[in-house]
């Protein structure tokens, strides 16, 4: 049985790609990085924030909402993109993106942007806060979620790791993970830096319930956060094979998508590509 209906998936396709080419823009405007690893995660974010999270725009501090933390921070534009689209704030905020002077450093602040729950960007440090926040959520009996997103990269962290442990040992069912396996890190390809596999029986042992999805099928997505937790009393990952710079030609499944810039031209074919569905 479907998830989610026809309408609801071409919705979810608009808003994935009113995201890519926010994301692009604010990429291009102030000559950054990190864009790939921004576009790799577009459809888990839509999915995230327009189909699962339980949110309050207009009231981002309530005590019983949903948390997300994006450890791998460096891509900020992305998440940036879906608070837009959720409607934290207005989509011209993000012409401040990289900005002196603006509210939406390259990595996320927790001080500055509604909707941002922790500043991120040093790898390794999302998925130990997340697990502090489960962990009082179910102290103190409390129905909210907490999900955090990691790179693949960042899985080379050892806080990751002592993190995954923490989570498993004391069973926090109120705490999603989900990995970004795009299968490119900052100087190469994941399987020549620092190979991961098994990647999901590694989590297994640690005491997590365990999915595999492509993170570019909303409906796969979304179907995998419905049956969340996967095993009782247990805390869920979602690893989502994915591809890094998804949607820009130019530069997808490339090491160089990761410090890779678009050019006038990409920003160009990125409008050409992404406006006609977005505005539909």
């Amino acid at each position: 049985m479907a998830i989610l209906s026809a309408a609801t998936l071409r919705e979810l396709q608009k808003t994935s790609d009113q995201m890519r080419l926010d994301a692009i823009t604010m990429v291009h405007r102030s000559k950054s990085a990190h864009l790939g690893s921004a576009l790799s995660m577009i459809d888990l974010l839509a999915v995230l924030y327009c189909h699962f999270l339980t949110v309050d725009p207009k009231n981002p501090k309530w005590p019983d909402r949903d948390r997300f933390i994006l450890s791998k921070g460096h891509g900020g534009s992305g998440l940036y993109a879906a608070l837009a689209a959720r409607g934290f704030f207005d989509r011209s905020v993000l012409e401040e993106y990289g900005r002196d002077g603006g509210r939406l450093a390259v990595h996320p602040s927790a001080m500055l942007v509604p909707g941002v729950e922790a500043s991120t960007g040093s790898l390794g440090h999302g998925l130990p806060v997340g697990v502090g926040m489960a962990l009082a959520g179910q102290r103190d009996k409390k129905d909210y979620k907490t999900v955090v997103m990691v790179s693949d990269g960042e899985c080379d962290e050892g806080s990751t790791w002592e993190a995954i442990l923490a989570a498993g040992n004391w069973r926090l069912s109120n705490l999603i993970c989900i990995v970004d396996y795009n299968k490119i890190q900052s100087f190469g390809r994941v399987d020549e830096v620092m190979p991961l596999e098994p990647f999901a029986d590694k989590w297994k042992a640690f005491g997590w319930g365990t999915e595999e999805v492509d993170g570019h099928d909303h409906e796969a997505i979304a179907a995998a956060l419905s049956r969340i937790p996967f095993v009782k009393d247990r805390p869920s990952v979602i690893i989502a094979h994915t591809v890094k710079g998804k949607g820009a030609k130019w530069m997808e499944d490339t090491v160089a998508s990761h410090y890779q810039s678009p050019t006038d031209a990409n920003l160009a074919q990125a409008q050409k590509d992404f406006s006609c569905s977005s505005d539909a």
